[in-house]
């Protein structure tokens, strides 16, 4: 385990557990006097959640058990660790599967070894959106405001503008790197046509999202969650994944577009050799690429940004925040 230990700690401990479509994900930490978080530990785990779940209305048994296994490790370090809160929120993938009540039940039951009661719970877009913009822009004080941030997930896509009051708008956008995948890209690498489709899916989905966030006034774009990390670290021909090196990286939208196009061209087995590629991205990415491509061209459209800054620092660390 990273960062403090038990016997150092100062204050309160919490951790934060936060299950998407495709990853799980934890982090312990301590509460600073002023509010802020101290690390002592991150893990992410590629679970696929949201296995099929566009398709058939419902979370495939095997995906759940994917889950009980990583949350039953996570739970364990939190016992370790000595928690003294602990939240859990899931979003996209459980909004509206019909079996939804296999996977809370099961959450249910290893958050309860921790602190007893606990239990996950769904998020609205909204406020998925709003504690995502919390954790990205923690960092940022230097940065131009106001901000739009962008959390690139499995099942949806939240756009929230704000600035260092808070936000001022958000909406979560019904679509996601596992979503638009599992739809647009079946092939190996995608063609052209398949590519075509997956970018007017993209733009039709993310037109409401436009339409109620005033992107026009923003003047600093901020990508979080994994599409954006990845993106930024094969940018950078990192050997492999650093997240101190990918934390704040700032990209020009010719980079962006450039490593998009470069990752849409490959083929699975290229996609897997590259050096910070996690492998449960591998199937993924090229899906992410097209939404922040399309997302580049709508940004400098809208409100002539021209960069993006990647950071590490996202929902996970707003639901700590939120419970601090």
């Amino acid at each position: 385990m990273s960062g403090a230990s038990t016997d150092d700690r100062a204050g309160l401990r919490v951790a934060a557990v936060d299950c998407g479509t495709n990853s799980i994900r934890l982090l312990i930490a301590d509460v600073r006097p002023d509010g802020r978080l101290t690390d002592v530990h991150r893990e992410m785990r590629i679970v696929r959640l949201g296995q099929g779940v566009d398709a058939t209305g419902a979370l495939a048994p095997e995906a759940i058990e994917r889950t009980r296994v990583a949350l039953a490790d996570y739970a364990a370090l939190m016992r370790e660790a000595e928690v003294d809160r602990v939240r859990m929120v899931a979003t996209s993938a459980t909004r509206d599967a019909a079996n939804r009540e296999d996977f809370f039940g099961m959450a249910r039951a290893e958050l309860g070894t921790v602190v007893p009661g606990a239990e996950a719970e769904v998020i609205t877009g909204d406020e998925e959106a709003r504690l995502s913009f919390s954790g990205a822009i923690g960092e940022l004080a230097g940065a131009a405001g106001p901000f739009v941030v962008v959390d690139l997930g499995g099942g949806s896509t939240e756009l929230v503008f704000g600035d260092a009051d808070g936000v001022r708008a958000a909406f979560s956008a019904d679509i996601g790197c596992v979503r638009i995948t599992e739809r647009c890209l079946p092939g190996n690498p995608p063609t052209p046509e398949q590519i075509a489709a997956a970018r007017e899916f993209a733009t039709e989905r993310l037109a409401e999202a436009f339409a109620k966030v005033p992107v026009e006034d923003a003047h600093t774009w901020v990508g979080v969650a994994g599409t954006m990390t990845t993106l930024a670290a094969v940018a950078l021909d990192l050997p492999e994944y650093d997240s101190e090196r990918v934390h704040l990286t700032s990209l020009t939208l010719d980079q962006v577009r450039a490593v998009c196009d470069r990752l849409l061209a490959m083929d699975h087995d290229q996609r897997a050799a590259l050096g910070p590629m996690h492998p449960g991205r591998v199937d993924v990415i090229g899906g992410g690429a097209v939404i922040t491509e399309v997302l580049a061209y709508e940004l400098a459209r809208r409100a002539d940004i021209s960069a993006l800054i990647v950071s590490e620092h996202d929902i996970l660390d707003g639901i700590a925040m939120s419970i601090a």
